[in-house]
């Protein structure tokens, strides 16, 4: 029973990197491993932390500068922009991106291929968004 109970506290996968990025929003700058640790308020260990902060790093999604003998950790991008990086590391995980394109766009809902081809048509952004 203790290990099914063990089984059941178990989080998903992407789910403490979810709840890592989003301690890191809530920060008023720069934060530490251990400050996120604090801010969870959970069980994991500090180690945990690091090493959850370290894969955010490997995908580009916080970056870090050094703060005395560790790290301060920044978001480098939004909930939006993370799950971004999760649709194109699928897409370059396919041989054929214009089949995974186009079965992606027919299975949209109406809306969402109506607010597709919106943002499809707008003109490029010089970068003052």
């Amino acid at each position: 029973m203790a290990e099914e109970q063990q089984r059941s506290r178990r989080r998903g996968q992407g789910e403490l990197e979810a709840m890592v990025l989003s301690a890191l929003r809530e920060a008023d700058g720069p934060a530490t491993a251990g400050w996120v640790q604090e801010r969870l308020g959970t069980d994991l260990a500090y180690t945990t932390v690091i090493t959850i902060l370290t894969r955010l790093l490997a995908k580009g999604v916080v970056t870090r500068r050094r703060a005395g003998r560790s790290f301060a950790w920044t978001p480098a991008s939004d909930q939006a922009g993370l799950a971004a990086h999760r649709m194109r590391k699928v897409l370059d995980g396919e041989s054929d991106r214009q089949a995974v394109l186009a079965s992606f766009v027919t299975g949209l809902a109406p809306a969402d291929e109506r607010l597709l081809r919106e943002l499809l048509e707008r003109p490029e952004s010089d970068g003052e968004d």
